[in-house]
């Protein structure tokens, strides 16, 4: 952790100690604390309309008719972007230093704000995949002091640099899905087979799903969703296209989101 770090989580401590508040850090990286002296060190920038919006479908009820899919999924997504197992020698997953991009969560955690009462019992088994919903308007971006994490304009994918970053964990607090993960330890000792093809990571920093943007970049579609074959137990494509798979599959097929009512406008939809 450089100086110029350590100086404004310093800074940024006292801040809330004081109960200043936001607007005294956002004064303060303006004035004399700043991430750096590029443009990284403005006022982060307001989410902007993207040419494409790319977004997943997801099929709760073909994962449950799949067993182990998830789990392949899983594994895909992680080994490629070495994301770090933290497991204690039992084998357990340490919850509290526990890195995910991609995850099976039960279905009541999944949509708290849904009716619990008499749900279809089934709903319990099935394992609902859950990741960064990629936002139309991501509240993480705005809670972001150094543009570390920000709106692709070609795609609507919300990044992540993980230079800029400075570990204040703002965006954390920003995101209602619970889908970023820190760093808390070195990662670098726990990746499993490191992909060289990928940057690891750092003590100290926040990642998350990017939609494997590096993949998509190459003409190649996202790991979790290759993973699924043939499955369609994940559709994956622009919603600013009308003729694009994914948006005739939410012109005709009933579909819901996590926490629509925040207006966040998640690119990520579900099909119980």
């Amino acid at each position: 952790m450089d100086s110029q770090r350590r100086k404004f989580l310093k800074m940024a401590g006292l801040t809330a100690v004081a109960g200043m508040g936001a607007p005294a850090i956002n004064m303060l990286l303006k004035g004399e604390v700043r991430a750096s002296e590029t443009e990284a060190s403005t006022a982060p920038a307001l989410p902007t309309k993207s040419v494409k919006r790319l977004g997943m479908v997801v099929d709760v009820n073909k994962f449950g008719a799949n067993p182990g899919l998830a789990q392949k999924c899983v594994e895909a997504c992680h080994s490629i972007h070495n994301v770090p197992d933290f497991r204690n020698p039992d084998g357990s997953i340490d919850k509290k230093d526990e890195v995910k991009w991609i995850w099976a969560e039960k279905y009541e955690h999944t949509f708290p704000d849904a009716s619990q009462y008499k749900r279809n019992v089934g709903l319990e088994e099935l394992p609902v995949m859950t990741f960064c919903n990629h936002c139309d308007d991501p509240p993480c971006v705005r809670a972001c002091p150094t543009q570390a994490t920000f709106k692709a304009k070609d795609s609507g994918i919300v990044m992540m640099d993980y230079h800029r970053c400075i570990g204040c964990r703002f965006c954390m607090a920003a995101c209602p899905y619970g889908a970023r993960s820190f760093n808390w330890r070195d990662p670098r000792p726990f990746i499993k087979k490191l992909n060289p093809d990928f940057p690891t990571r750092m003590r100290g920093v926040v990642e998350k799903c990017t939609f494997c943007a590096e993949r998509l970049a190459v003409g190649k579609i996202p790991a979790c969703v290759e993973a699924t074959g043939d499955t369609k137990a994940m559709v994956f494509g622009d919603l600013n296209d009308p003729n694009s798979e994914i948006s005739k599959i939410l012109a005709s097929t009933f579909t819901i989101q996590r926490k629509p009512f925040l207006g966040t406008k998640p690119s990520v939809f579900y099909i119980i």
